[in-house]
């Protein structure tokens, strides 16, 4: 063979290599997609206390992992103990006073009932005087004092009933209901809240985070003072919207972690983003942004999808650890070979970069 027939040779292989690959990534795009894109997501819980105090004690350290409901430190109670004693002692006194109103108010009804009894008397005696005037029995002095005696009983039982109206206001609803007693007991629980909260509990599992503590420090209620990174894992990968045509819920996938190399991990599809950044609309009162290429073939949009690794019991990576996920959808008989042998050779390489 000739140099120029081994060089036309090579050619033609090196040209049937590239188509077939070319073919094969073509296809392997749509059957069996793979991203480097792809990043471990944990929630960070911002922690912050629920009321302002001085730290009497920490009993966590930095990067350690807790469990739900673990204390990670106590902020000084005796306020708050004082606290409570005075709502406490308030609402015994509102309960004193609702029982002087109540007898205040049984006082004023009889009040009214002798009020009632005079008011009737000096009338009755009011009208025997105007018949007893016209038969001359009587001088107009005594109908006088008899008239202003009337007139007297009936503005006292006026403000006999006036008193005990402004009596049963103040006093309010009986029982459960009134609202002195409602507000001294709201204030109790506000006050036995605040001691609770006192403690401060993880309210997840996860793994300790900046955490700058110091007995003796002021922390003031709402301020984070640290973070809880939780065991919470969210797989996200971004691909070509193209590549998640035949993509559903619940299809089987390979995750390769950058810093475990070798190892793959199986997970599966849990949903898809419905939409990105870009197709959003501000409505701001301007017009539109049209954005301007020159490209002739402009970049693919990537879609977001979330996966869930099936046994994550043997493996925390932390938040933000970047990995590479091959996607195994669909039924096709030789997808799913070589979406492993896929993945099996990223895993390798995942030992050299």
């Amino acid at each position: 063979m000739t140099p120029d027939q081994r060089f036309t040779l090579l050619v033609r292989v090196a040209i049937g290599i590239f188509c077939a690959l070319f073919a094969y990534f073509v296809v392997a795009d749509t059957y069996m997609p793979m991203t480097p894109e792809a990043r471990v997501m944990r929630p960070v819980i911002r922690v912050a206390p629920e009321v302002s105090g001085p730290i009497q004690e920490v009993a966590v350290s930095n990067n350690e992992h807790i469990e739900a409901g673990d204390l990670l430190f106590r902020i000084d109670p005796e306020p708050f103990r004082l606290a409570l004693e005075q709502a406490q002692l308030d609402l015994e006194n509102a309960r004193q006073e609702n029982d002087q109103l109540a007898a205040s108010l049984a006082s004023a009804r009889a009040e009214l009932e002798s009020s009632q009894a005079r008011a009737t008397e000096q009338r009755a005696e009011r009208n025997r005087a105007e018949r007893l005037i016209s038969q001359g029995s009587i001088s107009r002095q005594q109908l006088d004092s008899l008239v202003a005696s009337d007139l007297e009983a009936q503005a006292n039982l006026k403000a006999a009933r006036a008193n005990i109206r402004r009596i049963e206001i103040e006093l309010g609803a009986e029982g459960d209901a009134n609202l002195r007693l409602r507000q001294a007991a709201n204030a109790v629980a506000r006050a036995k809240l605040d001691l609770v909260h006192t403690e401060v509990r993880a309210e997840h599992s996860g793994t300790l985070g900046n955490l700058q503590l110091e007995v003796g420090a002021f922390v003031t209620r709402g301020q984070p003072v640290l973070a809880l990174v939780t065991d919470n894992l969210d797989l996200v990968a971004d691909f070509r919207e193209k590549s998640l045509r035949k993509v559903k819920s619940g299809d089987e996938a390979q995750v390769i972690f950058d810093g475990l190399p070798g190892q793959i991990y199986k997970a599966h599809v849990v949903a898809r983003d419905a939409g990105v950044y870009d197709g959003q609309l501000a409505a701001d009162g301007t017009l539109a942004d049209i954005p301007t290429t020159d490209r002739w073939v402009r970049d693919a949009q990537r879609i977001r999808i979330h996966l869930k690794l099936d046994d994550a019991s043997d493996i925390m990576p932390p938040s933000g650890a970047r990995a590479t996920v091959q996607l195994l959808p669909g039924d096709h008989p030789l997808a799913h070979p070589f979406g492993r042998f896929q993945a099996r050779l990223m895993s390798w390489l995942h030992y050299v970069y």
